[in-house]
């Protein structure tokens, strides 16, 4: 029943692989970049702007574009009909995070194509897993499913464990430099497997367009960034040439050595199973004192003057 699968999210692609059906996948969205192998097979969509814009650029065509009732992405129509996948995998929680589910209608109603969609929307770490499961029951494996879900939980549930009785220190999760937001979906709960107490945005939800004051308002010990679509490198860059920077570093948390850079990319805004891995480097940074690096090049510490790579505690 597997069949040939195209993968418009990243986060999708990571499953599938997890599943097992690499080799059934056959096309990718233009972020799908793990595991690595993935980044030879055809690109079957890209975005309508520039992302090597600034945040507050991105933001603005981003507004623009929804405003219009625009998609933020168009579907490579002729690679998807090359393509001729059995199964697409795309979601339809965010008009911005990729191809929507009705892009993807629309395209495969255009090119005849009677694939099926299998279409994902998680808020929180419940539909995480719920995802894995969706996933490998369209794909005809249901048991791979089951037991990604039972791996997920237990890396979940170690770290958990290992932080319980530490005391729970204030944290803040920065998912947009200009204009500031504050994470929701998964977040707040991976805040607390991670042993913090989120503010601003404590339940699973939307996130909050905030500014940088009402950030250092809330009292944070510890403030993570990690911009959805960002790696480290290009969340530092956009922090020395925005006024995000200077905002951000007179807050307590910055002056106190609590102000970090995670990769937002790879790790916390994709709801797959590397969410597993992004509550461990989270538990890392709000307890060094308990928890060991899970990957280290994906963080950077800002000592009061400069950011120090590598998760040095």
């Amino acid at each position: 029943m597997t069949g040939r699968i195209v993968s418009l999210i990243p986060s999708a692609t990571e499953i599938v692989c997890a599943l097992g059906l690499r080799e059934s996948l056959v096309g990718v969205s233009h972020e799908c970049d793990y595991p690595k192998s993935v980044t030879s097979l055809p690109v079957v969509c890209e975005p309508k702007l520039d992302p090597r814009l600034s945040s507050a650029a991105i933001d603005r065509s981003v507004r623009a574009l929804v405003e219009q009732a625009l998609s933020v992405y168009r579907v490579r129509s002729e690679v998807l009909s090359r393509l001729a996948p059995d199964l697409i995998v795309t979601q339809h929680q965010c008009e911005v995070c990729a191809v929507s589910e009705g892009d993807v209608r629309a395209a495969c109603a255009t090119l005849g194509l009677g694939a099926r969609i299998c279409s994902l929307e998680p808020a929180c770490l419940g539909d995480i897993a719920a995802d894995f499961v969706r996933v490998a029951a369209a794909a005809g494996v249901s048991e791979r499913g089951s037991a990604l879900v039972a791996e997920f939980h237990a890396r979940l549930d170690r770290v958990a464990e290992r932080a319980r009785g530490a005391r729970q220190p204030r944290l803040a999760l920065v998912e947009w430099l200009d204009p500031p937001m504050i994470a929701g979906g998964w977040m707040p709960e991976l805040a607390r497997v991670a042993g913090a107490e989120p503010v601003i945005v404590d339940e699973p939800r939307r996130f909050r367009t905030v500014d940088y004051a009402a950030i250092d308002a809330a009292e944070p010990e510890v403030i993570v960034v990690m911009p959805c679509g960002f790696d480290v490198t290009r969340t530092l860059a956009d922090l020395t040439r925005d006024s995000a920077g200077a905002a951000l570093f007179e807050t307590r948390a910055a002056r106190a050595g609590r102000l970090f850079v995670l990769d937002g990319n790879a790790y916390f805004n994709r709801p797959g199973p590397r969410i597993a891995e992004s509550a461990e480097l989270l538990a890392a940074v709000v307890h060094p004192e308990r928890f060991e690096w899970a990957a280290p090049a994906a963080v950077a510490r800002f000592d009061g003057s400069v950011f120090r790579r590598g998760g040095a505690k």
